[in-house]
């Protein structure tokens, strides 16, 4: 005699690891919202514009997280759940296209979009799982998320300078939500441990979204390309390298990470899933990011600039940091070709920034795109 399943209908029945077409119509906004990143970032091009990107980008990134986290306990056939997932893709398009004046007038727009998502979520699987030990877990989550919107929303009043602070403590406090077990006074802690988690499930959703973030730089070279009156010789060299670079890099992460085979040897846990994914990602798309916006520089700035230089080298280094975290918990091996190519970069930088104009711009790119081929493995 069979027990029958007693757990919430919303939610999704195990052994389902398959990603459904509602999950990735989701993550064609994050198509556009990638594309709004980095080209905030190529127009806000000093330090305090990349630290307002940084802090745009892992809002936008922990929203896409934290979808993805719930739809890994969420059954996507059912209505309900279909609707929610339409709710968020409002929310996260609002934020995109807030994303370019978030620091100006769009402010409140980006602030209130964040909010709805983040509340929202949370508040769905309280209301819908009541009685399972996923409500739970999300009323604590939910506090931590309602306490960063909060604050998301309260700087959307402050000046630009006030307003980064604050909203940089405000993706702090939601980040660091599952590293404190999402602790409340009151009701306790929710150990990482009574998280269920479907790791095929959230590696194949993690899979897709840096494959989307390899895509802005196709994007861009294509874009930067066919508004060219003349494509130079130079052009095609860039674009080349650039091709190269993007190659090496899908190389390096589906050659030891992109099959859930590869994993066996690795920590299975859930605490093992959230750095592999919901941080280590994280880097590894931001170094995407990075990587499209130097492909950008050379193309149309052909000369050897602080930021043509830490933005050649920063994005590599960004997906290496996210690649060794990933692959501790994926493998629970990390090759020493890894380490290896960031002290490259790192030395290459510092020559490159050393020399300034009297390096010619091509030579970091050539640098960069050679020590990717040769550690791609």
């Amino acid at each position: 005699m069979t027990t029958p399943d007693t757990r919430p209908r919303v939610l999704r029945r195990t052994g389902d690891s398959e990603v459904a077409p509602i999950e990735l119509f989701f993550d064609l906004v994050y198509v556009f919202a990638i594309v709004q990143v980095s080209h905030t970032l190529l127009y806000h091009l000093t330090p305090v514009g990349a630290l307002e990107t940084a802090v745009l980008f892992a809002a936008v990134w922990w929203l896409w997280n934290y979808s993805a986290w719930a739809m890994n306990y969420l059954d996507p056939a059912r209505p309900s759940v279909r609707m929610l997932n339409a709710g968020l893709m409002l929310a996260a398009l609002g934020m995109a296209l807030a994303l370019p004046g978030a620091f100006g007038d769009s402010g409140l727009l980006f602030a209130l979009c964040f909010a709805a998502a983040q509340i929202g979520r949370p508040l769905f699987l309280v209301v819908s799982a009541r009685g399972h030990v996923m409500a739970r877990n999300y009323r604590h989550l939910l506090v931590w998320s309602t306490a960063a919107s909060v604050l998301v929303v309260v700087g959307s009043f402050l000046p630009p300078a006030a307003r980064l602070v604050v909203w940089a403590l405000a993706v702090a406090v939601d980040m660091a939500g599952p590293r404190c077990e999402f602790r409340v006074p009151g009701l306790g802690r929710t150990p990482m441990e009574e998280w269920p988690t479907d790791v095929e499930h959230l590696a194949e959703r993690n899979r897709l979204v840096f494959i989307i973030a390899l895509g802005e730089s196709i994007l861009i070279m294509g874009f930067t390309l066919s508004e060219m009156e003349v494509v130079t010789p130079y052009a095609v060299v860039i674009t080349l390298l650039g091709f190269a670079g993007l190659v090496a890099l899908w190389w390096s992460y589906f050659a030891l990470a992109g099959h859930g085979t590869r994993a066996s040897s690795g920590d299975g846990s859930t605490r093992a899933a959230r750095a592999a994914f919901a941080y280590a990602h994280g880097l590894m798309v931001a170094g995407a990011v990075l990587f499209a916006v130097a492909i950008d520089l050379h193309l149309t700035h052909p000369e050897n600039t602080p930021s043509l230089v830490l933005t050649s080298v920063g994005g590599p280094l960004l997906y290496l940091a996210g690649n060794k975290l990933y692959l501790q918990g994926r493998t629970g091996t990390v090759g020493r070709s890894r380490y290896v190519a960031a002290a490259v970069l790192v030395l290459a930088a510092a020559v490159a920034l050393v020399a300034g104009h009297a390096l010619p711009a091509i030579v970091i790119g050539l640098a960069v795109a050679t020590e990717l081929a040769e550690r791609r493995a």
